[in-house]
């Protein structure tokens, strides 16, 4: 009997949160505390809508049009502000620099140099190569190859959410779809909020990078949306258990796989992000990889805090499953 005793407390002292949750028996209350999610969700996009509409978006020369200057022999040493003193006195304002490689390499981006001063691009290269001691290349951009590059975004966004609502709709339900095009659209603000709140260039890097999480997303959210439909087939019309206890139990169910699979996916891209592109001095990777970090993290959030309450939401408005809500909360007071 003492025996028996020892092993039950020894199974319980094991029995912990977080050997609950890979085994797939958490039991987070993720939709009775929806609400608190909701608001801070609501806060969340507003403070990026907010964003957007008083600091803007920095982009990139790619969209703005301009010149890139880039070193990448240097000989001698210099600093940013060797490079800004130059160009400043060059009458060259508004540019932005960067020393790469360890200072034996600059990347420069200016607005365009026409506009701006009384200088051309060849006095500028010129400045910069005697300050480096090294050979700078030179490329001009115009702003209409960032206007088309913007349109082919949106157009493959809107291309992209409507294939997501039709696949979604015949594979799931209509409520489902709207689901998950509402989680969707909710970290795009969110990415790019964070972009104008902080200041990060976005580069067309940033516009791939935003098109693949979107598609990162959806996976997480259609894996959910696929064990909240195989376990409602056991719903009926007597059932005692509502359509938002069935969808919860099913989030915790997958919580560890959801979790599990974002963390592998984020921890390559923060060694791009923070390995590769500032310790190792690959700038080119550093749009790309900033985009993915943050709207992978975003995504993983979304997945889980927003896409399935908003179903559960949805449902219940359907009398059918609203009478099963009512039933569920009578029995849980009964008991």
């Amino acid at each position: 009997m003492t025996d028996d005793i020892t092993t039950t407390d020894r199974q319980e002292d094991r029995d912990t949160g977080l050997s609950r949750l890979l085994t797939g028996r958490a039991d987070v209350d993720f939709i009775g505390r929806s609400r608190q999610f909701g608001l801070i969700t609501l806060a969340l996009v507003l403070i990026s809508l907010a964003a957007l509409g008083i600091r803007g978006l920095n982009f990139s020369i790619e969209f703005t049009g301009g010149s890139s200057f880039v070193e990448e022999g240097a000989t001698q040493e210099f600093s940013v502000d060797d490079i800004e003193a130059a160009l400043t006195d060059l009458g060259v304002t508004g540019a932005i620099v960067q020393v790469v490689d360890d200072g034996r390499g600059a990347q420069v981006s200016t607005p365009a140099i026409s506009e701006i001063s009384g200088v051309d691009d060849l006095e500028v290269a010129a400045a910069i190569e005697e300050l480096t001691g090294g050979e700078v290349s030179v490329s001009t951009i115009g702003p209409r190859w960032g206007d088309a590059v913007t349109e082919q975004a949106v157009r493959g966004l809107i291309v992209f959410l409507v294939l997501v609502i039709a696949y979604i709709t015949f594979r799931f339900e209509w409520r489902m779809a709207v689901s998950a095009v509402l989680t969707l659209l909710h970290d795009v603000i969110i990415t790019i909020g964070l972009y104008a709140l902080i200041g990060f260039t976005v580069s067309p890097s940033t516009v791939i990078a935003i098109l693949t999480i979107l598609g990162y997303s959806l996976y997480d959210t259609v894996v959910v949306f696929d064990r909240i439909t195989e376990d409602s087939e056991k719903l009926t019309s007597v059932s005692t258990t509502s359509y938002g206890q069935l969808a919860n139990g099913a989030l915790n169910n997958v919580l560890v796989r959801s979790l599990s699979t974002s963390i592998t996916s984020v921890l390559p891209v923060a060694s791009l992000l923070f390995v590769g592109a500032n310790l190792l001095g690959a700038a080119t990777l550093s749009d790309l990889a900033l985009a993915l970090f943050i709207g992978m993290t975003v995504g993983t959030y979304s997945s889980i805090f927003i896409a399935t309450p908003l179903l559960v939401w949805l449902k219940e408005k359907d009398p059918k499953f609203a009478e099963l809500k009512e039933r569920a909360e009578r029995g849980g007071a009964t008991a």
